[in-house]
């Protein structure tokens, strides 16, 4: 070998490692990217599956769901059995080694991550909640011809606390499923599967503090007496209705009976008015401290419960252990449970004519002494039927937990232990000083001193705007009151005061609570600025509007509104009951994190 060809050959071997180089570096590209997209072909494939799965996993859930509260034992155990598999096959479609793989890539791992949980939720639920929820005998939570058997309730109280505790655990795990780097399509059944869990979890989480709470408040440990007060709808508080007519309920070892009835217009006014909070007096004056008729004006329902109790023990010299309201729409719902009752005066109620009967026809051909009896034996009587005849539990735990959820069932204890345990829930309709999720609230209270409510038609739109730079968001409410009362022809009990000027006008208070650390911004009627009255109560800014509104009239309030510091696009309304359900529409948005 020459001392030229040396570098020659030199050169020629450079070439061929360098081409068997990109040989390798073309085969091992070609590889990868053969198996990237077996890879992602199968995970779309399974992808598919688990989709398919899990739509039918949603229709068979809602079936199981009616087959419950319907007591369709049989029906539901089949659908049950359709479901676990279902669930089974979703989940097993999301856990092999090339989902795994997927989850792992940048953009798409997230989606993947979300469906995988979103599987893993059902099929726990399908394998835990709603077996346990299936073995409890619902019976064990009603009373049956006057008593509740205690020691029955006690078996139930273990089984529930096992599904509330399941049903929590999976809301919490899905909670903690970032949202803000999914697709569209993934976002809204992560979005919607949430709601669904999160309403589940408020009702099994009820229903488990109930359950441990009925026997010490059925007289398990010592006799017990409440006052069950009937809000009345046609003349508006915020709570629901002005407490009116009370019955006395006496309970003992799981037995209730009615004891003495009588109307808090019977109370009189309280000269010396009763202690409330600088922020209650700043928004309502003395009122709530000198009126029965008056301690709901805040929506607060505890304060409320508080003071009527109050009144009651120097008004009779008895003290009772709480206050358990309701409304005649609750009376309705019941009466779908109990069947038609027969009140005094040969009137028969049922579940069809009962808000008719007690919120207008009663106004029309009754004197004022006269409606106060009706409407307190009215009550009494219902309830009288509920303790007495065999009622289809699951029928009744329907109607507790619909009522429940509009917020016309509502208690307070006077023993502070008790009270919180029922925490935030519906029913302790407590308003909170902080928001999980922003909360605007739109409560009435009649400023007409008349039964005008029963004609009054509601609707409320809640929009969620722009994300501001200092963490908080916008939000703008629009409220429309319409009146369907005629020009003429009611009763001097149905006009009353007639406060408005014109008796056939309804003169509603309309104060909008801001989410808590929030702001009221501003405020128009029909389109024009209007004079508005403020105040706090509870960390919430509170505007109050002075809307009138004629026969057949209509009038728009819109306010916009500010949160406290919050990244979700979510938002709740919490409304007055009414005697006919609110219209309501809450356009969510995109998270400020998105």
């Amino acid at each position: 070998m020459t001392e030229s060809e040396s570098p020659r050959r030199r050169r020629s071997r450079s070439r061929r490692r360098r081409r068997a180089r990109l040989r390798r570096i073309l085969l091992s590209t070609l590889v990868v990217g053969s198996l990237l997209l077996g890879v992602a072909g199968w995970v779309g494939f399974r992808g598919w599956q688990a989709r398919a799965h899990l739509v039918n996993a949603a229709g068979l859930a809602g079936e199981l769901s009616a087959q419950l509260v319907g007591g369709d034992t049989a029906r539901a155990q089949r659908t049950l059995a359709a479901l676990q598999v279902q669930s089974g096959a979703a989940r097993r479609a999301t856990e092999d080694p090339g989902w795994w793989l997927g989850r792992q890539a940048p953009y798409a791992g997230a989606n993947l991550s979300a469906v995988r949980q979103i599987a893993i939720a059902i099929d726990d639920l399908a394998r835990q909640a709603f077996p346990a929820l299936l073995r409890v005998d619902l019976g064990g939570l009603v009373p049956r011809e006057g008593r509740l058997d205690l020691a029955g309730l006690r078996v139930v109280s273990a089984e529930l606390g096992k599904v509330d505790a399941s049903v929590q655990r999976t809301r919490t795990d899905l909670a903690e499923v970032p949202g803000d780097r999914l697709v569209g399509q993934v976002r809204r059944a992560l979005e919607d599967l949430r709601g669904e869990i999160d309403g589940l979890a408020a009702m099994t989480s009820a229903v488990d503090r109930a359950s441990r709470l009925l026997p010490p408040l059925l007289g398990a440990d010592g006799p017990r007496r409440y006052l069950l007060v009937s809000q009345n709808s046609a003349e508006l508080r915020a709570t629901g209705g002005m407490f009116g007519a009370y019955a006395v309920i006496e309970a003992e070892r799981g037995r209730m009976k009615m004891g003495a009835q009588g109307a808090s217009g019977s109370m009189g006014r309280f000269a010396k008015p009763l202690k409330i909070s600088a922020e209650l007096r700043a928004l309502w004056g003395d009122l709530p401290g000198m009126y029965p008729a008056d301690v709901n004006l805040s929506p607060h329902f505890p304060t409320a419960a508080a003071l009527y109790r109050e009144m009651y023990r120097r008004h009779s010299g008895a003290t009772v252990d709480g206050v358990l309201a309701v409304d005649p729409v609750v009376l309705s719902y019941l009466l779908q449970a109990t069947g038609p009752v027969r009140v005094p005066g040969g009137v028969s109620l049922t579940a069809e004519n009962a808000v008719r009967t007690l919120l207008s026809d009663t106004y029309q051909r009754m004197g004022e002494k006269e409606q106060d009896t009706f409407f307190a034996a009215a009550a009494a009587t219902v309830f009288d039927a509920l303790f007495a005849r065999n009622v289809n539990p699951n029928g009744l735990l329907s109607v507790f937990d619909r009522s429940i959820q509009e917020r016309r069932i509502l208690f307070w204890s006077a023993r502070p232990e008790e009270q919180r345990t029922f925490g935030d829930s519906r029913m302790a309709g407590a308003l909170p000083e902080q928001d999980t999720v922003p909360m605007v609230g739109v409560f009435l209270n009649d400023g007409s001193g008349a039964k005008l409510g029963y004609y009054l038609r509601q609707t409320a739109d809640l929009t969620v705007g722009d994300c501001q730079p200092d963490g908080r968001r916008e939000l703008s409410l629009r409220v429309t009151l319409r009146s369907t009362a005629p020009a003429s022809g009611l009763s001097k009990s149905v006009l009353g005061l007639g406060q408005a000027g014109d008796p056939y006008t309804v003169r509603t208070l309309v104060s909008v609570y801001a989410p808590a650390g929030g702001a009221v911004l501003d405020t128009r009627l029909d389109g024009a600025e209007t004079s508005v009255g403020t105040g706090t109560e509870r960390r919430r800014q509170v505007a109050t509007v002075n809307v009138e509104v004629g026969p057949g009239g209509t009038r728009t309030l819109e306010m916009s509104l500010l949160t406290g510091k919050t990244g979700s696009g979510a938002a709740e309304l919490w409304l007055t009951p009414t005697a006919t359900p609110w219209t309501t529409q809450v356009v969510t948005a995109p998270s400020c994190s998105q």
